[in-house]
C-alpha cells in the first residue's frame, strides 16, 4: 500500500471535517470543482506502477464507488445551510459523523473482499482518492440544487470574484450557460414599419386601385 496516499486521504477527511463542524462559506469551487479535480486525479493513478485492472478489479471499483458516491449523497442531505452576512454557509451536525464513519468502514470491507477475490488494485491504496472525490461529488449533488434553491448567493471566491455555478453546470451539461461578452452586438430588433415606410405603402396601394378602375 502507498503510505503516502494513505496519509493524503487521511489528511484530506479530517481537514474536510473539521471545516464542516465548524461551519463555512459554501464557494463554488471548492463544492464542486476540487472534488471533480481529485477523482479524477485519482482514477488516472489507478494504472500506475505497473498496475493492470482485471474484470474483478473494476466489479469492486464500481461497487466502491457507487456506496462512496451514495453516502456522499447522504452527507449533502444532512448538511445545515444557512444564510450569513448575505452568502451561504454550510455547516454538518455532529451526528453527520457517522456517515464518516461509515465512509470509512466500507473502505476497509471492500479492501477485505476485493483482496478475497484477487483484486489487488481494487484491494489496495490505489483507489482511495478517487472514492474521496467521488464521495464530495455525491455530497455536491445534493448540496447544488439545495443552494440554487434557497436563492442565497455562494460565498466569493478567495480571489473575491463569484463563482458561476449555473454557467460551470451548464456548460459540463452542454448547455449555453455563457452570458454574451462584454461589448458584443446584440442582434437588432424588430420594431415594425415605419410612418414613411407606411405612407409609400399606402401610396402606391391607391394608384394600383385607380388604374383598376379605369
Amino acid at each position: 500500500m502507498n503510505v503516502l496516499q494513505v496519509l493524503a486521504a487521511i489528511a484530506i477527511v479530517i481537514f474536510v471535517i473539521a471545516r464542516q463542524l465548524r461551519g463555512e462559506p459554501l464557494r463554488g469551487k471548492r463544492l464542486i470543482l476540487l472534488p471533480a479535480i481529485l477523482a479524477v486525479i485519482g482514477f488516472t493513478s489507478l494504472g500506475k506502477g505497473g498496475r493492470h485492472l482485471t474484470t474483478t478489479d473494476l466489479a469492486c471499483l464500481v461497487i466502491s464507488a457507487v456506496i462512496a458516491a451514495g453516502i456522499g449523497t447522504a452527507q449533502g442531505a444532512v448538511l445545515r445551510l444557512e444564510p450569513r452576512d448575505g452568502v451561504l454557509w454550510a455547516r454538518m451536525p455532529v451526528y453527520g459523523l457517522w456517515l464518516w464513519l461509515a465512509l470509512v468502514a466500507s473502505r476497509v470491507v471492500m479492501t477485505v473482499v476485493a483482496m478475497a477475490l484477487h483484486a489487488p488494485v481494487a484491494g489496495s491504496s490505489a483507489p482511495i482518492l478517487m472514492l474521496l472525490g467521488l464521495n464530495r461529488l455525491g455530497q455536491a449533488a445534493v448540496v447544488t440544487p439545495r443552494a440554487l434553491a434557497s436563492g442565497v448567493p455562494f460565498a466569493p471566491e478567495k480571489d473575491g470574484r463569484p463563482f458561476d455555478v449555473r454557467g460551470a453546470l451548464a456548460g459540463l451539461l452542454g448547455g449555453s450557460g455563457d452570458a454574451p461578452a462584454p461589448g458584443a452586438e446584440r442582434p437588432a430588433e424588430y420594431s415594425g414599419p415605419t410612418a414613411s415606410y407606411d405612407r409609400s405603402a399606402r401610396d402606391g396601394l391607391r394608384d394600383r386601385g385607380r388604374r383598376g378602375r379605369r
